[in-house]
């Protein structure tokens, strides 16, 4: 399969490109389409599609929700969707995108895409091209095709705010992010093991001039970090955790992007069987969104502290695995008796986010992971789930989920009802629930709430995302929370596009309120 290389131009920059040879897709809602100018689309020197014609295709669409049409040169097309949406879906429609280019371009040679959408759509529908087109593939390996060119057109209707410069800038680092982190999802663990990562996370940094820290091997260890190492001591490639660190002038707020990366998950001793283990590959999908969230909010000027914390290990077996029964001492001081070796991920995110709290001082503290397979039966294939501490970031993240199409739904947050299930005689936890049936996605993400500084009494901000089904589609990867974190955060960028995409709710989130069945605490930042 020859690389794909995924390019967003502006209205000027398409017209002049030599185009006679390259098939074209337009792609947009039909309401959208109905409003764009027929000159701005170059359909190319050859071609004998009038404006009347156009207009008289688009009169015929009905989409419900798709509908595509294939002019008869064979060298353009037309796909369109429907702008109906439900209150939990994205207005957008992006999710539409990618069936609609499988329907209607060809794969082959150079080619190019119109996109047609509003300017607050352009980040969810340009994250969804550059899903179409992944990055890692080991098919016919020996062949010598060249790598191809894919246009993506950028037309605006409706009002622009934004310079055409800035949003084909913008889209081209968050689509490459997107692209980067599905790249090691996709790429199994002989490829991507915890050393591969590290290396990666050391590009990132040395990219942005940031010098990372990187804790590895025993000295996991010796600096109380039992969680990551207790998980990752079994395989040849060593546990570590990495953190990347951006501190701009002027900043007054400290936040920290927490990752889970298990690059591989047999289950440990308590072993997965043979249908359950293959695509365990993916299970690094948290901490590979982090870090090129991370690339990209940096790139576009993020205006506060942002450390990215990558806690990074293989759940492998061997003579010194964890073993059920073992008890491990976790960063936040904290003791942890296994009864289950498969429950992981919450091992590693709790050394982390007790490292951000204490170490980096972190206000705000954002976890993302593959953590539960419980999180595809509680929110569904599309949706990841919400875990936090503050009902107005439930409500901020939650819109931002629908604004850049990595959906989000809240789950039960309640700690003095559900954290019983972690109940030991011989340590302060167990890392697995007694009960399966008992709110099983929002019990694992507060057993990670529980290594916080203060723990349920955290004074700052806390939110967990559990991305475990959508971070991936069928057998390829997704790119999930990329987006949705700089959607998030969107108002702490001085990227004017990533701006639009930031929730409207985000101001209310700086006003006090109660920690959900808590005595009241006041975040620092508050």
């Amino acid at each position: 399969m020859p690389t794909v290389n995924l390019k967003f131009i502006g209205g000027e920059t398409a017209k002049q490109q030599p185009v006679i040879s390259h098939p074209l897709t337009i792609i947009g809602q039909i309401n959208n389409l109905k409003q764009a100018k027929f000159a701005d689309i170059n359909f190319g020197s050859e071609s004998k599609v009038t404006e009347q014609f156009w207009k008289r295709v688009l009169s015929s669409l009905n989409p419900s929700p798709t509908e595509s049409y294939l002019f008869a040169s064979n060298v353009a097309s037309v796909g369109t969707f429907s702008e109906k949406y439900s209150r939990h879906n994205t207005p957008s429609g992006a999710y539409h995108i990618p069936k609609l280019l499988r329907n209607c371009v060809c794969g082959k040679g150079d080619e190019r895409i119109v996109l047609v959408c509003k300017e607050s759509e352009l980040i969810a529908c340009g994250c969804a091209i550059a899903r179409s087109y992944p990055m890692f593939s080991m098919r016919n390996i020996s062949s010598s095709k060249a790598s191809r060119t894919v246009r993506v057109q950028v037309m605006v209707v409706g009002k622009q705010t934004c310079d055409t410069e800035t949003i084909v800038s913008c889209l081209n680092d968050v689509s490459t992010s997107v692209r980067m982190a599905a790249q090691i999802v996709d790429m199994p663990c002989n490829f991507m093991d915890t050393t591969a990562f590290v290396e990666e996370a050391y590009n990132v940094a040395t990219s942005l001039g940031i010098k990372p820290v990187v804790i590895k091997g025993e000295e996991l260890k010796n600096k109380g970090f039992g969680g990551i190492y207790g998980v990752g001591k079994a395989s040849v490639s060593p546990p570590a955790l990495v953190v990347l660190s951006h501190r701009p002038p002027g900043a007054t707020k400290n936040i920290a992007w927490v990752g889970k990366g298990i690059v591989y998950d047999t289950g440990g001793l308590s072993i997965k069987g043979k249908a359950t283990m293959p695509g365990m590959k993916r299970d690094c999908g948290g901490a590979a969104a982090i870090l090129f969230a991370f690339h990209a909010a940096v790139k576009r000027g993020f205006k506060q502290n942002l450390h990215a914390v990558l806690c990074l290990a293989e759940n492998s077996v061997g003579p010194i695995a964890t073993r059920p029964d073992d008890i491990h001492v976790l960063y936040s001081g904290k003791t942890v008796e296994i009864n289950n070796t498969d429950a992981e991920g919450r091992l590693v995110l709790g050394d982390g986010v007790a490292y951000a709290g204490k170490d980096l001082k972190a206000d705000i503290i954002v976890d993302m992971a593959t953590l539960t397979g419980a999180q595809g039966v509680c929110t569904g294939k599309y949706h990841g789930a919400v875990l936090t501490n503050r009902e107005s970031w439930e409500k901020v993240v939650t819109e931002a989920g629908t604004k850049s199409a990595d959906l989000v739904y809240p789950i039960v947050y309640c700690p003095e009802l559900h954290f019983s299930e972690f109940s030991s005689a011989v340590a302060d936890m167990k890392n697995s629930v007694a009960d399966r049936s008992n709110a099983q996605c929002s019990c694992a993400g507060l057993f990670i709430a529980s290594h916080l500084p203060n723990s349920f009494l955290f004074p700052g901000t806390w939110i967990h995302i559990d991305m475990a089904a959508p971070s991936h589609c069928g057998e390829r990867a997704t790119g999930y929370g990329v987006a949705l974190l700089l959607a998030i955060f969107g108002k702490e960028s001085e990227d004017p596009l990533l701006q639009t995409i930031a929730p409207s709710s985000f101001e209310q989130q700086q006003q006090p309120e109660e920690l959900g069945g808590f005595p009241t605490k006041r975040a620092r930042n508050e």
